[in-house]
């Protein structure tokens, strides 16, 4: 738990900032830990209408019920639960109803794969009794934004109406997107910029395997991953490849001179959110914020900062790996393995490290842009994502053979990378499989990909 004293007292420098990235160091590898986050989108089974927050088969609903019938703490805005908590656990609301797990740390992939397993059938009991069913999508495939609910939570009003003035996709990420992360432990500076910088090149690779948003408005977008196309257009200030990582001397403080560069969206005071979007957080270090004329802020002021960045790898006292379209129980557990056995083994990790340190800023830029269209056909010096996650999948298997992290059953962790040698090797991406049922089997019937991609 956070010391409040510290957490609230005003930040005395920049200095202070650093020291809290930096407080993530976890020299002891056996402490190191892996947590989950997954995002999905209920509708409801008799329609496939999304589910609103109000009224007797909303959310509001199913909230209550879980908490009531399996022990969730509630955690309230106002008059309204927004998330629910247990055991180091939270069920939370993205903008538009997007239901999102954030797992507890744990130890290996087995209690990962454990714990999404618990959370679905818990869902399963509660949504069913309501009528309400989720969807293992990167993008939602019918509803308009208009179309879409929208939750209480005061932040995300802010972002709504600041969105438009800085991108033309920042409202369809906020309203029709879901993701997989996953949340890694680094044992020091260096470790934690070599981690980055594999990440960063890395994850268009990741965006490739578990592309997954091929409809919307009930047709075909021209994207594998529009999830990912979105970011590209969202805000420019606060997303993207971060190539200051891959410059020398790269370390807390620069990713912190990078964060406090990013415009604010908000400041929570009294359980209410005061509107600072595009203020400066260095004004309000300075006591100069508009929006609170005077004030310092604090370290639960700048964490909550450091939560309204979204690149595609971010630095808080933990790496958040943030390119994947949500899918499949299979792939929930899949995207954990993928980055714990290239950054939780030295070898493989310098082995990663080897096949991507000489790509350029422009090669990493570049292949982020084509992956949401071309998936694994996406072209990267002289190879394809495809050959590439070929290679970062066999080195993802060797380190989850040295972790020798077993079940019951004797098992390591190898068989979660199953699904994506699969991918890998047809060269197939989940969107075309589902592109090509929805044009065959399923004769352009969007129902049918609610049936085939439900929980």
């Amino acid at each position: 738990m956070a010391d409040t004293t510290t957490t609230a007292r005003p930040i005395g420098s920049k200095a202070e900032m650093v020291a809290h990235l930096e407080s993530g160091n976890k020299p002891d590898p056996a402490v190191w830990r892996i947590g989950t986050e997954h995002e999905k989108f209920g509708f409801h089974t008799r329609d496939h209408s999304p589910v609103p927050y109000e009224g007797p088969f909303g959310i509001r609903e199913l909230l209550n019920g879980l908490a009531q019938k399996y022990g969730y703490e509630r955690v309230m805005e106002g008059e309204n639960v927004i998330a629910l908590k247990k055991d180091g656990a939270s069920i939370s609301l993205e903008p538009g109803g997007q239901f999102e797990l954030s797992g507890a740390p744990l130890e290996h992939l087995h209690q990962t794969c454990s714990e999404v397993g618990v959370h679905l059938a818990q869902l399963r009991d509660v949504a069913g009794n309501l009528g309400i069913a989720f969807l293992g999508l990167g993008a939602s495939p019918k509803w308009a934004i208009e179309d879409t609910p929208v939750m209480p939570k005061g932040r995300y009003k802010i972002m709504r109406d600041y969105m438009p003035k800085v991108g033309r996709l920042g409202r369809q990420m906020m309203f029709r997107s879901c993701t997989v992360q996953t949340n890694l432990d680094f044992a020091s500076e260096a470790d934690m910029r070599k981690k980055m910088r594999v990440s960063l090149a890395l994850q268009p690779i990741a965006t490739a395997l578990f592309a997954n948003s091929p409809f919307m408005d009930g047709r075909p977008n021209g994207f594998l991953s529009y999830r990912a196309h979105i970011w590209t257009d969202t805000d420019p200030d606060r997303t993207g490849m971060l190539p200051f990582v891959f410059e020398e001397g790269f370390g807390f403080e620069q990713y912190v001179d990078y964060a406090l560069d990013v415009p604010m969206y908000f400041v929570y005071r009294n359980g209410r959110y005061i509107d600072c979007a595009g203020m400066s957080f260095r004004d309000f270090l300075a006591g100069k914020l508009p929006a609170l004329p005077g004030e310092l802020p604090s370290m639960k002021d700048f964490e909550d900062h450091l939560t309204t960045i979204f690149p595609e790898v971010r630095l808080k006292t933990y790496i958040e790996q943030r390119g994947a379209d949500a899918g499949p129980w299979s792939r929930l557990c899949a995207l954990p393995a993928f980055w714990a056995g290239i950054l939780y083994c030295d070898a493989a990790l310098e082995a990663a490290w080897s096949l991507v340190k000489h790509w350029t800023a422009e090669d990493r830029e570049a292949l982020r842009r084509s992956v949401p269209v071309l998936g694994l056909k996406a072209p990267v010096r002289g190879m394809t994502a495809r050959d590439v996650a070929q290679q970062a999948l066999a080195i993802a298997r060797q380190g989850l053979k040295s972790r020798n992290r077993l079940n019951a059953s004797g098992d390591d962790e190898t068989h979660f990378l199953s699904e994506l040698d699969d991918i890998a090797a047809t060269g197939i991406t989940p969107a075309e499989r589902l592109l090509e049922r929805w044009r065959t089997e399923w004769k352009g019937d969007m129902a049918k990909v609610f049936e085939a991609c439900a929980y």
